[in-house]
């Protein structure tokens, strides 16, 4: 078998593992009336800025916690924090200060029984390996799968947003960068 068989393979794997419930579950925290943060670090921080970005296409307002013009996280705000471990101290620690500041936790993870998946008023398992060697082994390097996988579901959940909100593609596209 191909080396790409074998990715899909564990891609499709993973995918089949996460119970689409969790999207819905998490989908009525995100409105277009609430800032939503999103955090990670790494690649797991990548697939995060990759959400805020399609939730951006799709007419919400994100933020990525550290970049310089975000502003700061309060109540009534959403935070969707990313690792694959679930147990990331320095993304721990700003999930923990984002729910003392009143904002709804979304913990995206490998590891349900994580100190983020704890923090989480919704929490989607995405059980890819990750580079502790947890999930779904994988052929790939480090959190490769994880962070694939991710990325899938995130982009699903945009589109289940996009859906409930009536979002077409030609009203994404709008917002789609025209600096290019």
């Amino acid at each position: 078998m191909s080396l790409i068989a074998q990715v899909k393979q564990e891609i499709d794997t993973v995918l089949d593992l996460v119970d689409e419930t969790q999207l819905d579950a998490v989908a009525p925290l995100l409105t277009k009336e609430k800032r939503i943060f999103v955090l990670g670090a790494g690649r797991s921080g990548l697939m995060a800025r990759a959400f805020a970005m399609r939730l951006m296409h799709i007419g919400y307002t994100p933020y990525v916690i550290g970049e310089t013009i975000t502003p700061s996280v309060q109540a009534g705000d959403v935070l969707v924090a990313v690792s694959g471990s679930g147990n990331t101290k320095s993304i721990v620690e700003l999930t923990e200060k984002a729910k003392q500041n009143g904002a709804e936790i979304i913990a995206v993870t490998s590891n349900a029984n994580s100190k983020l998946s704890e923090l989480g008023d919704g929490v989607i398992v995405v059980p890819g390996a990750t580079k502790a060697g947890d999930g779904v082994k994988s052929i790939q390097l480090l959190s490769t799968l994880f962070d694939q996988t991710v990325h899938i579901v995130l982009d699903v959940l945009c589109l289940k947003l996009s859906r409930r909100d009536h979002t077409s593609n030609d009203q994404a596209a709008k917002e789609h960068s025209n600096m290019e």
